[in-house]
């Protein structure tokens, strides 16, 4: 095997010292292709190379490798967290990966707890401060110390849910400052019960600051001491013969009670623990995640890691001699991966339950990076292994619809190949674009470019293009421009001979449209000396009715009928609606903008986003910032008096 490999990489290994480190591969083409850890960096490496792997997993990634590079830690533990770190940077090509969903979203308490308030109801006539009452609202992004943050929760439903939830028990706010600060009478959602009305002094900031302390207590799982303060403060109300405050404690405990007894909260112990439940079948692989915070079940979430098998065949061989007697399933690597690099970026719970027993130096690590103390349950008891039954449950369930999915996808694609007669190397790797233009009568005309590739939309890869200088309403002007933008730097890129990944062409560019558009597409092409064989355009049927398409082509074959039920129809039928979705979308936000005016907001320096949002709300939009003197724009959160006068002399 060593002869295929550069003699300096055969020393740069044969220099390797026997401490613990990380390794990573490269091919010819710089990709990484494998990252490791090592409790003996010269030992691991050197049995890559030392042993004829054959036609292995391992022997094939070993006989593309042309570099590498290894970095010396000081122990395991950090060897761990280094490796799962840049697995998740580089994305290697033989390792379990699990990639980054979007961040968990978190309830957000504002304020620093009040501190400093004066602790009385503030006079009718005195205008109240938004930061003298805490809200509660949804929140992604990054934490500021000012303010409280509770979760992370498993989707946006579950922290939806949970305001609900204290707006009916502790009736706290949610309207933006901007809103609080201008109001004069009590919104609908003091009518109804669900905010006490801080904004117009209906309560005084001394209850106010209970209730959201007894808010804080409950989303900390602390149910029983919640309801203990509850009665001791209807007792004491009833005792001064306040019996309408009383009533207003009570049906607050009767609310949370309520809570409590559909959740079966009041019987569980635990405060925050993750719940993980691994399946893996036909080469994939589901860790489903269930988060129990503040004692409440929250939901949970699937995921889907790539490269199973390669990555367990290659961890497995290079396990160290004393580890090989005891050889990891494939169920718990993926386990261990997840673990390893899900936590690098969240908090941890203090209990983690798990479907398979894990290795404690997984455990270690993670307990070494959070700085508290994590432990691990397998085979649970009691509430715990209900928890996981129904983590189990659904990690099958979400594995069983992948598969299925997958399977008709790569149906899909195969009945495309075939009925076009395309030749990939691999149907993985099978890439198609889809052009559509969008316009409403002539107005915010743009061009919109979706992916598919390795059997799915790829949307990180979508792009709009707007269009400009062409007449209004004009498509094939459009479509010219679109794809002269699209491919010209490719075209210039083959015909230097340059290898770049991000510049290659796909195998197939499909055109939503004719012989008009196809004719268009073809003369572009013609002009950057692409293949026209690539060129697809979809001509709409008799009556325009879906199933009915026929397929036209740029280099003269004739055009082509797959039947309405054909799996390639579909595939086709699928990427062009989706091109037709993200154009319309993409238009009608372009046709809005100019309509309302926002734009003439965002030219102004200082305006970004966040204050343009805040300006249009309180004045109502664009119209009635124009109407607005410099006073009434610094009454706008962050509009300082420079940054008003810079947007009046802007709009006038």
């Amino acid at each position: 095997m060593s002869s295929v490999h550069p003699d300096s990489l055969l020393a740069e290994v044969a220099a390797l010292p026997s401490l613990p480190g990380v390794y990573r591969y490269f091919d010819a083409e710089d990709q990484v292709l494998y990252v490791g850890k090592a409790r003996n960096l010269k030992k691991r490496v050197s049995s890559y190379f030392q042993k004829d792997h054959g036609g292995t997993r391992i022997g094939h990634m070993v006989s593309k490798i042309r570099r590498m590079q290894t970095t010396v830690v000081r122990s395991e533990a950090e060897a761990l967290l280094l490796e799962n770190n840049l697995i998740k940077t580089l994305s290697p090509k033989f390792n379990i990966l699990f990639r980054d969903d979007k961040s968990y979203p978190y309830l957000k308490v504002s304020g620093s707890g009040l501190k400093g308030h004066v602790a009385k109801a503030a006079p009718a006539q005195e205008s109240v401060k938004p930061d003298a009452y805490s809200r509660i609202s949804y929140y992604r992004g990054g934490v500021e110390k000012k303010h409280r943050y509770f979760g992370p929760y498993p989707s946006a439903w579950a922290v939806k849910e949970t305001i609900q939830l204290l707006q009916k028990v502790f009736r706290l706010r949610t309207c933006e400052d901007t809103v609080f600060s201008n109001r004069t009478r009590p919104c609908l959602l003091y009518q109804i019960k669900r905010c006490s009305g801080p904004c117009v002094s209906k309560i005084s900031v001394e209850q106010y600051v209970l209730d959201v302390a007894q808010a804080e207590a409950f989303l900390r799982g602390e149910t029983q001491a919640v309801l203990q303060a509850m009665e001791q403060r209807m007792m004491t109300h009833s005792d001064k013969l306040e019996f309408e405050m009383a009533a207003e404690v009570r049906n607050q405990m009767t609310a949370l009670s309520r809570v409590l007894h559909q959740q079966s909260v009041d019987t569980v112990s635990d405060t925050d623990v993750d719940i993980l439940a691994v399946k893996v079948q036909g080469g994939r692989a589901c860790v489903n995640l269930a988060m129990v915070r503040g004692g409440r079940h929250l939901g949970d979430r699937p995921y889907f890691p790539s490269h199973v098998e390669d990555g367990h065949a290659i961890a497995s061989m290079a396990l160290e001699d004393d580890e090989r007697l005891n050889v990891q399933s494939m169920e718990v690597k993926v386990l261990e991966a997840f673990i390893a690099q899900h936590y690098l970026s969240i908090p941890v719970p203090s209990a983690l339950i798990t479907s398979e027993k894990v290795n404690a130096k997984v455990i270690n690590a993670i307990t070494s990076q959070s700085g508290a103390k994590v432990s691990a349950v397998h085979n649970p008891r009691e509430q715990r292994r209900v928890w996981l039954e129904m983590a189990e449950k659904n990690a099958a369930i979400q594995l069983a619809r992948l598969l299925a999915e997958e399977g008709s996808q790569q149906a899909r694609t195969r009945a495309l190949v075939e009925a076009l007669d395309l030749a990939p190397d691999d149907i993985d790797l099978l890439r198609m674009e889809c052009f559509d233009i969008s316009h409403t009568s002539g107005e915010a005309t743009q061009a919109s470019c979706v992916v598919f590739h390795n059997h799915k939309m790829q949307n990180s890869e979508y792009r709009r293009y707007k269009i400009e200088g062409i007449i209004p309403g004009d498509d094939y002007a459009a479509m010219r421009q679109v794809l002269m933008r699209r491919y010209s730097k490719v075209a210039e890129a083959l015909k230097s001979g340059e290898i770049d990944l991000k510049l290659r062409m796909p195998d197939v560019v499909l055109i939503d449209g004719g012989k008009g558009q196809v004719s268009m597409a073809k003369e572009v092409f013609e002009i950057l000396g692409l293949d026209l064989a690539l060129i697809v355009g979809v001509e709409k049927g008799e009556g325009r009715k879906v199933g009915l398409e026929d397929l036209v082509f740029a280099d003269g074959r004739e055009k082509v009928y797959l039947g309405k039920d054909s799996a390639a129809l579909m595939l086709v039928a699928q990427v062009r609606d989706e091109a037709h979705r993200f154009a319309i979308t993409g238009m009608r936000a372009q046709r809005a903008k100019v309509r309302v005016g926002g734009g003439r907001l965002e030219e102004i320096a200082g305006i970004g986003p966040r204050k343009r949002a805040k300006l249009l709300q309180r004045f109502g939009g664009v119209r009635g910032v124009e109407d607005a003197s410099v006073e009434d724009l610094m009454s706008v959160d962050g509009i300082s008096r420079e940054l008003a006068e810079s947007i009046y002399q802007a709009l006038h």
